[in-house]
């Protein structure tokens, strides 16, 4: 088991916005992880990742407790994290941006193995032709590529993608979910946050569901879809469960 989340709970003064939250990821696993905006996704992401500390609970990585750790400190222990509005570093390469990742990873590598590293992962994200271009020159798509590739760059045994899908037109999101289940299949766990419903079903093993801040179901793709309760607080049309399995068995 490579993460285990036990009753976290996190106030901002007298707002709830998580609350008792538990679950665990196993090593190869992709957790979806979705719900109404404003449900308490991101700020588990942060709670995980170390932006702050929980108010209640335990976050338990690759059996340490990191309760509180930063994120520097996560990065250095192997996990990774994209973000829902990509920020690269405009005025640098889209190499130069990856070199970054690497740098500040699991390992303290020296620009030499920076870039041979960055040059990898750009080859597997299909950016390598971007290499030299400035990352601000980059559409949203290619903006998206970038920060997955900046991520692994730090080589992670978890990724936390939020919303990696998010502005990508049907074909892209097509490209991003077949580089999602590539990189779990080189072993590396993976939590996404989704609305794209259609995808984040196709590729989850398992989904969480959040709402107000609760947990509100946990299970496969096929047990979520047909739950009352996430049927009445984020899916809203019991058909719609009904077409997203018949996406599920057409993949």
């Amino acid at each position: 088991m490579i993460l285990q989340v036990q009753n976290v709970t996190k106030r901002f003064g007298g707002l709830l916005a998580l609350s008792n939250v538990s679950f665990d990821l196993n090593e190869g696993e992709i957790l979806g992880l979705i719900g109404p905006n404003g449900a308490g996704k991101t700020t588990l992401f942060n709670a995980i990742n170390g932006v702050f500390p929980p108010t209640e609970g335990k976050v338990t990585f690759l059996g340490q407790d990191v309760t509180g750790k930063k994120p520097y400190d996560m990065a250095r222990a192997g996990m990774a994290r994209t973000h829902q509005i990509v920020r690269p570093l405009n005025d640098l390469t889209v190499r130069e941006n990856v070199m970054v990742g690497a740098c500040f990873g699991r390992e303290n590598h020296g620009l030499g193995e920076a870039g041979r590293i960055a040059d990898e992962v750009l080859g597997f994200v299909k950016l390598n032709a971007r290499s030299d271009q400035l990352a601000g020159s980059l559409n949203v798509a290619q903006k998206k590529r970038l920060e997955m590739a900046r991520s692994l760059a730090a080589r992670p045994h978890l990724l936390l993608l939020d919303e990696v899908l998010a502005g990508l037109n049907p074909s892209e999101i097509a490209g991003m979910v077949q580089t999602v289940r590539q990189i779990r299949d080189q072993g590396v766990a993976i939590i996404m946050i989704e609305h794209v419903m259609h995808a984040v079903m196709n590729v989850s093993d398992r989904i969480t569901v959040l709402d107000y801040g609760q947990m509100i179901a946990v299970g496969t793709p096929e047990e979520v879809s047909n739950n009352p309760k996430v049927i009445e607080a984020y899916l809203g049309d019991p058909k719609l469960a009904e077409r997203l399995m018949a996406d599920i068995d057409e993949a």
